[in-house]
């Protein structure tokens, strides 16, 4: 039986990752009939795991901040996601390792950071911690509204906001990379390496990332929760927040083709040969493959292509079940290479560098260590559009293990091969990001401003997700979610002035069954 519904009633998000998702269930609190797409056969996006004798690996995103954005997802059902889902606040926000040197744990507290930082390299770096950390706080504060929180960033507000404080000015001042503002802030070369780590969080080379980026190191230390069977749970618990509220999905579909009439959106085809009418489409995709046609001719002008390039970074990614033993681990650990040059020189000419930073992630302690096999992620930076090759899984294997046993840490047993997701396997799960894992490239200081909003060129088009403004990471595609969902409040607004006719709606040509949602541990 088909559902009747006004076509301004009737809405379509193609992609179930996080701002599909969140999206979806913004619109179903709006009062829309919501359809949600995935190819995949499970919710979650890039927010995918494997399996493994020790349950579901994430091998993306690992923990969650900005915590609040989710609860207000689940208060807009009269719901609380603490019923739903186990968060885990972590009071460890990273462990940090080089060879030769003791370790640094970093804190949510900015005291126990300044303690820290004092015993690893003395008062004066603490004191230069401080100040850092001042202006991380003062850069957050000032950009949220303007820019992370605005439909579209406003040069002009935070011009305005820059001339009332000028302690600001050093990250704002052109050609003024983050790591170049961390040189002004730190000697000690183990520090700016640290911190330069954020440009990689939305896939930005440090030497390249513009020095407002300072700003990541805030929103961490607001608050780190694990979340308890993983990231990819967190998805799920949001399918089935959606589904309480109405929304219909339907996994292992793949949309084929965005259709338009009289110069708007109209319908989504599906490779299975469905047409799904609608009035509003979402696109919870890369962006890119709407400029690349991969979604038909109408889509493919929405956005100009110059809002999809140049690329962010990619990543080969570990995801394993083993015993570990000879390192004290904590949740998140990042093992520095000895020259990050070495790291981020090769990724600038397109190779995967031979002396990497090793981030891994001790996905099965909260806080401590399980009994038996524990789950794993290791994430090697890469550039996208790499190339696959024969030899590409031990070569990546010799960059990681031997590297790790340098620091006093091994498996066992050993991953297989197939516990391996590369650059080219993740261009082929992604069309069109060419394995980008962060959209648009962050380099460059008007990057912020260079990415699409949710609205498209396309009347009914609208977008969300990590590709979409305000930008890559779970929570900004949360943020995404509440832009696009504003956008098609006001286009319904605007509709409902100039369209007093109704449309049926539905799946026109009998649908696909609506897969169920997975439990919290199914993998996905």
């Amino acid at each position: 039986m088909t559902l009747q519904h006004s076509s301004l009633d009737t809405a379509i998000v193609i992609g179930a990752g996080f701002g599909g998702l969140a999206t979806a269930i913004r619109l179903a609190a709006m009062g829309l009939a919501v359809t949600v797409i995935e190819s995949s056969d499970s919710p979650g996006g890039k927010a995918r795991a494997i399996a493994s004798p020790a349950g579901p690996v994430d091998t993306g995103p690992t923990v969650l901040t900005m915590r609040g954005e989710f609860d207000a997802l689940f208060a807009l059902a009269g719901q609380r996601i603490d019923d739903h889902i186990r968060l885990i606040p972590q009071p460890i926000l990273a462990r940090h390792w080089w060879r030769g040197s003791p370790t640094l744990d970093l804190f949510p507290e900015t005291e126990a950071n300044i303690e820290a930082i004092h015993a690893f390299a003395g008062p004066r770096e603490a004191a230069a911690f401080a100040r850092f950390d001042r202006l991380a706080h003062d850069l957050l504060a000032a950009f949220d509204a303007p820019v992370m929180r605005a439909a579209k960033p406003n040069l002009a507000q935070i011009a305005r906001t820059a001339a009332t404080q000028p302690r600001l000015w050093p990250a704002l001042l052109p050609g003024i990379s983050l790591e170049r503002l961390l040189s002004l802030h730190f000697r000690d070369p183990r520090l700016i390496q640290l911190f330069a780590r954020y440009a990689t969080y939305v896939g930005g080379r440090p030497r390249h990332a513009p020095g407002v980026l300072a700003l990541i190191w805030r929103a961490e230390a607001e608050g780190v929760w694990a979340v308890e069977g993983g990231m990819h749970s967190l998805a799920a618990a949001l399918a089935r927040l959606a589904d309480s509220m109405g929304v219909r999905f339907h996994y292992a579909t793949k949309a084929r083709r965005i259709v338009a009439q009289n110069g708007r959106i109209s319908a989504v085809e599906t490779e299975g040969g469905h047409t799904l009418p609608c009035h509003t489409c979402v696109f919870n995709g890369d962006p890119a493959a709407l400029t690349d046609g991969l979604l038909g001719p109408d889509a493919q002008r929405a956005i100009p292509k110059g809002k999809t390039t140049p690329r962010s970074l990619s990543a080969h990614v570990w995801a394993f079940a083993a015993t570990p033993q000879g390192a004290d681990l904590t949740h998140h650990n990042v093992f520095f290479t000895d020259d990050p040059k070495a790291e981020f020189g090769p990724i600038g000419m397109g190779q995967p560098p031979e002396q990497p930073t090793l981030y891994v992630c001790a996905q099965s302690r909260t806080p401590t260590a399980p009994p038996g096999p524990e789950r794993f992620e290791i994430i090697l930076n890469a550039p996208a559009n790499l190339a696959p090759s024969t030899d590409e899984e031990p070569r990546c294997r010799q960059r990681t293990f031997p590297r790790l046993k340098a620091f006093g840490l091994t498996f066992s047993p050993d991953p297989a091969p197939s516990a391996l997701t590369t650059p080219s396997h993740l261009a082929s799960l992604y069309p069109a990001s060419q394995g980008a894992i962060y959209g648009r490239s962050p380099e460059g200081m008007l990057a912020a401003f260079q990415r699409p909003v949710a609205q498209t060129r396309l009347p009914g088009l609208f977008l969300t997700g990590g590709g979409a403004h305000p930008g890559a990471g779970v929570p900004m595609a949360a943020l995404s979610a509440r832009h696009a969902a504003a956008a098609i409040r006001q286009d319904r607004i605007s509709g409902y002035r100039s369209t007093p006719t109704a449309m049926h709606g539905g799946i026109s040509t009998g649908s696909a069954p609506t897969a169920p949602v997975p439990s919290r541990s199914s993998p996905s």
